[in-house]
């Protein structure tokens, strides 16, 4: 546990600041490291955690219900996150006009997905059939690294000072951390139960869907064949794959 947490803290942190040395990245370049971690997102979501929640002897529909209310809360908290989730980057030089305050809903809304993140990561053998979630942690840790790096995008665009952003970036990078902390305390301690992690992880599985697949829509809003997109998408499934059932 205290190793993956190390790991999440330092990766997202690490990306997020490449902002202050990379002020201006390769759009293209960010748009497919983004669609091959969508890809490799939504593979291990179908192929690793939709078939270990359907497989605990719960209803069904039932599990259904909080796959479709992650899909659901993902949407709302992304009117407050601006769609960093997936990507979204601002022009760091750019003219933005933005709210004072907007960030602090930026910087909630962003915390609440990355804790629930973490939760998908604490304690495997009580809900996970396999001994290890490697393939899982690999797809949370390409996720939050793109989009840490967009969250300071935005932030700089917000706030002036470094080091309110440099502080804003460590909070986002402890949630995660924090979410597979917090989740180990309580189950140890006999607060979660088996079927509240099987809740939670139904609710981020549905989050990772929503997410996903606006990475795939937003990387062809006209629908025009990319082959560039195709290969790199497929690629990001096939890592999945074998990061499944090789590790």
């Amino acid at each position: 546990m205290m190793s993956n947490s190390i790991i999440l803290f330092l990766l997202t942190f690490g990306a997020g600041y490449l902002v202050f040395l990379i002020p201006k990245v390769n759009n293209s370049f960010f748009k497919l490291a983004l669609v091959f971690a969508g890809a490799y997102l939504f593979s291990v979501t179908v192929i690793h955690i939709l078939p270990e929640i359907f497989s605990q002897g719960e209803s069904v529909a039932h599990i259904s219900l909080y796959v479709l209310a992650g899909f659901f809360i993902q949407v709302i908290l992304e009117y407050f996150s601006e769609g960093v989730e997936h990507g979204h980057l601002h022009n760091i030089q750019g003219h933005h006009h933005h709210g004072q305050n907007k960030w602090l809903g930026l910087l909630i809304a962003l915390s609440i997905h990355a804790f629930l993140e973490g939760t998908l990561l604490a304690h495997p053998d009580t809900i996970h059939s396999h001994d290890s979630t490697n393939s899982v942690f690999f797809g949370i840790l390409m996720h939050k690294m793109p989009a840490a790096f967009a969250l300071m995008s935005v932030l700089i665009c917000h706030l002036k000072t470094k080091w309110k952003t440099v502080l804003i970036l460590i909070i986002f990078s402890l949630a995660s951390p924090a979410g597979l902390g917090l989740s180990h305390i309580l189950h140890d301690a006999e607060i979660f139960s088996d079927r509240v992690f099987l809740i939670l992880f139904a609710i981020v599985s549905g989050n990772f869907l929503h997410i996903s697949t606006t990475i795939f829509f937003e990387s062809s809003p006209d629908h025009s064949f990319n082959f560039k997109k195709l290969f790199i998408s497929l690629l990001g499934a096939l890592i999945a794959v074998l990061a499944e059932f090789s590790f």
